[in-house]
């Protein structure tokens, strides 16, 4: 990164929910925001948020497919020709909750949620690592939940996927923390007080229940800030009335 550049921060599944609030947290503490998604629609929220926190910072927005790894790799080539080293990666990205028995299982649902979950995550971390370890600083966040941790009878596919995720985490730190890159893997606990949880639990809502995802985000940033010699490689997040589910 040239001198006096400021820092850049990519989010792929960058939505109106926690993606909105991970951007706009991070271009308020001074970094240029590359989104990426799938449509300019998927992004059209956080591009106003952070538009409106921080009118200063570049915004770039491109299309990407987690499903479709290239996609992903040419999508953050553009946003580092475009705003320069990228310093944080965020891999905000999660698949259905499609409910099933593990033997309901169909070939094509169970590689669609590795590719999602895994090769998209790789996809993206694969495209800023070669330049993070080159300049010996980087972090990388994964969006996790509980389900990395256990098997369902119920949700096996959306388990499946989370395991992937959190052992290419732990296989990416354990390789490349030495070169000073912080690896994360982000395990929400809890329901997210956005518009889909607002209208899925109609009379029953209770923000108190909810985790605020502009305080996630602070969460994201706290660990960020971290130094070398205590990192957090597994951080768990819930609200203080969460029933804790592992």
């Amino acid at each position: 990164m040239e001198q006096n550049m400021p820092p850049v921060c990519v989010i792929v599944g960058s939505g109106e929910g926690l993606g909105s609030a991970l951007a706009t947290k991070f271009a308020q503490e001074g970094f240029e925001i590359g989104l990426v998604s799938r449509s300019a629609k998927g992004s059209a929220k956080a591009l106003e948020a952070v538009a409106k926190t921080r009118a200063s910072s570049r915004v770039r927005y491109f299309a990407a497919d987690a499903y479709q790894p290239e996609t992903i790799e040419t999508a953050i080539n553009l946003i580092s020709d475009d705003l320069g080293d990228i310093d944080v990666l965020i891999y905000n990205v999660r698949d259905e909750f499609k409910r099933c028995e593990p033997l309901e299982m169909t070939y094509e649902a169970l590689e669609k949620t590795f590719r999602l979950e895994v090769i998209g995550a790789f996809a993206a971390a694969k495209s800023v690592l070669p330049g993070m370890r080159e300049r010996g600083h980087g972090t990388v966040f994964f969006s996790s939940a509980t389900a990395a941790f256990r098997g369902s009878n119920s949700y096996p596919l959306y388990a499946i996927g989370k395991f992937g995720l959190r052992a290419l985490s732990q296989s990416l730190s354990k390789s490349y923390s030495r070169d000073g890159i912080h690896f994360v893997h982000v395990r929400l606990d809890c329901d997210l007080d956005v518009s889909i949880m607002k209208k899925l639990y109609g009379d029953a809502y209770d923000p108190e229940n909810l985790a605020n995802t502009s305080d996630v985000a602070e969460a994201y940033w706290l660990t960020y800030l971290q130094p070398q010699s205590a990192w957090s490689n597994e951080i768990e997040l819930r609200p203080h009335t969460e029933t804790w589910t592992y």
